[in-house]
């Protein structure tokens, strides 16, 4: 092969090479295209609240099927997480990454023409395979696209999305209460509104390329995977590649058999489960919290208040993980964020009289969104893309997501029923409960991975620098890695 003339170095690795490759056009449309799924993961899990306040009186539901209709999403994503994230592993994450989408399109679009309570349900189900499912797909592209310096910024980016669906769901939900339009279509076309942007990125999704790091380290496919960087780069890469490597798997069977695989299953579902419980049963109850705390209000006034919550509080705690958290450590602030939500609902439960206090309860109910967002919202999305081998990443981040969406259920399931029991203070102390375990089990079962490469979480290095592309030219290929092409 022709040497390209200037300065000459040392043979570089394909996955060094994506471990160093700096932040580039490729990897923000890679963002854009995953996070567009979680900002309608975010719209249509949430605006079912919004649409539940119009729902009630017109199919008189009981307190079951409202309780039934905002969480059965949330089950169906366990489901649609472990389906997903398992067969990313077997089969390869491009084969399927867009299916989960096409699902949420097809959810979305149903629940909108929905004739029945039990037809709402079946659809609610099939949108929330679809939601489940896109957690690992997303999740494990994006963290294996990205270098180690930026790993969780980039990845946090995909998630913080999930930000600006929250803050556009009471939008939606304000003009179309405003517009003067009968109930029945409010609550539909709130329902339509979450199949647009899926349907937008579908094509992007299916034209991604295959995670380089998956055909190397899993499928051995050295060359194939060089070819899929060099395509994605602004000039043909100059590399010859070696010959094929040893393929690297590990069963299901295995992982499910290991105490160290077993150990993080528990650290990063168990801490997604309890984070999901806190987060969701709180945001999908706001504007019944809101309710409680002013009998008198009107339905507008209670999505006012959310949007005002979200922009507030939530969006910026997402942009301080984006920025931040590579920085403090993704760990570290998983554990911060679940300490400050303790202290923020546990004050909100034993501070007297402010449950009857409109503008002190949301300021440490809006402080406990910022944590959970500039915490454990982002972090446990991130820590399971991180701390498994390559040939069970999506499956170990399925599984987490998986027991995150179950916690979600119980969440918004129970929420409702522990404040009718005990009120705002019964349901904020039981939060603070379930935050100060999320403290305990972060410190007791995760590492730390900021900093570190995947392969060097996942047990990968020697696998890693065996899967040369030996490059004779190795900072153009560097510079260009994934700038994509115009």
């Amino acid at each position: 092969m022709s040497q390209p003339t200037g300065k000459q170095v040392p043979q570089l690795s394909v996955i060094d090479s994506l471990n160093d490759a700096p932040i580039s056009f490729f990897h923000m449309r890679a963002a854009f295209t995953a996070g567009m799924g979680f900002f309608t993961d975010a719209y249509d899990l949430f605006i079912i609240g919004s649409a539940l306040v119009f729902l009630k009186p017109e199919w008189h539901l009981s307190d079951t099927q409202i309780a039934f209709l905002g969480s059965i999403s949330l089950i169906a994503a366990f489901l649609g997480a472990f389906i997903f994230g398992r067969l990313a592993d077997v089969v390869g994450r491009k084969r399927i990454y867009g299916m989960e989408a096409l699902l949420m399109v097809i959810g979305g679009l149903a629940c909108a023409f929905a004739p029945s309570f039990a037809w709402l349900l079946v659809f609610r189900v099939i949108l929330g395979i679809g939601i489940g499912g896109d957690y690992p797909m997303s999740a494990v592209l994006m963290s294996e696209y990205a270098n180690a310096k930026k790993r969780g910024a980039l990845t946090s980016l995909v998630f913080g999305m999930q930000g600006l669906g929250l803050a556009f769901g009471p939008v939606v939900a304000l003009t179309l209460e405003a517009s003067g339009l009968p109930p029945d279509s409010i609550w539909r076309i709130m329902f339509a509104v979450g199949a647009l942007p899926p349907m937008a990125v579908l094509y992007l999704r299916r034209t991604m390329p295959e995670s380089p790091r998956y055909k190397a380290l899993v499928r051995g496919d050295v060359d194939d995977a060089a070819k899929d960087m060099a395509t994605y780069s602004t000039g043909q890469l100059q590399a010859e590649v070696g010959k094929k490597t040893k393929p690297s798997r590990i069963s299901l069977g295995q992982m499910l058999s290991n105490p160290k695989y077993l150990l993080l299953i528990l650290g990063t579902g168990g801490a997604w489960f309890l984070n999901d419980y806190a987060f969701y049963g709180n945001a999908i109850s706001t504007p019944q919290i809101i309710k409680m705390l002013a009998p008198s209000s009107s339905n507008m006034t209670g999505s006012a208040w959310a949007l005002i919550i979200f922009l507030v509080f939530a969006v910026p705690g997402y942009l301080a993980s984006i920025f931040f958290m590579d920085a403090i450590g993704h760990r570290r602030l998983q554990w911060i964020g679940f300490a400050v939500m303790a202290v923020a609902f546990a004050g909100i439960a034993l501070v007297p009289g402010i449950t009857h206090e409109v503008a002190p309860f949301l300021v440490l109910y809006g402080i406990s969104f910022f944590f959970i967002e500039f915490g454990p919202n982002c972090t446990t999305f991130v820590i399971p893309a991180e701390v498994f081998p390559t040939s069970i990443r999506t499956t170990g981040h399925g599984m987490a997501a998986g027991i995150g969406k179950f916690g979600a259920f119980v969440g918004t399931f129970v929420f409702p029923f522990i404040s009718a029991e005990g009120g705002i203070k019964g349901a904020m102390i039981f939060s603070a409960g379930v935050a100060v375990l999320g403290v305990i089990l972060t410190n007791l079962t995760l590492p730390e991975p900021s900093g570190k490469t995947l392969e060097a979480l996942g047990g990968e290095e020697g696998a890693a620098h065996a899967v040369s592309s030996h490059a004779s030219y190795a900072e153009p290929m560097v510079e260009n890695m994934f700038s994509a092409k115009k």
